[in-house]
């Protein structure tokens, strides 16, 4: 066998996943921290999302990743997000900005 078709046989190799037992929560809150050798990324629930929250912001689930994971994680939420821009126009991540948008869209 070549290395050419070594290679594509590799590309095509199929991983299976057991999702029997994965739990969905919703976010719109996440820290993440920086270490060394892994970040961690928390989620949460923002009751208060405009301003400066009155009380502390329950964090629901964390995720520990090695760099290389988060790496990996980065390019396929890049092409979404791309993707979804391109369809319904750009995500604007400041909530300061979207609302002024949506004021001058009322007017």
């Amino acid at each position: 066998m070549s290395e050419h078709e070594q290679t594509n046989e590799q590309r095509q190799v199929n991983i299976e996943i057991d999702d029997s037992k994965v739990v969905g929560v919703y976010a719109n809150f996440c820290r993440v921290i920086a270490m060394p050798e892994e970040m961690i990324i928390d989620f949460g629930l923002n009751q208060q999302p405009v301003g400066v929250p009155s009380s502390p912001i329950p964090v629901t689930q964390r995720v520990i990743l090695n760099y290389y994971t988060a790496k990996r994680m980065l390019y396929p939420l890049q092409e979404t997000i791309r993707r979804h821009e391109e369809s319904y126009g750009t995500l604007e991540i400041d909530l300061r900005k979207r609302i002024k948008k949506a004021q001058e869209g009322e007017k």
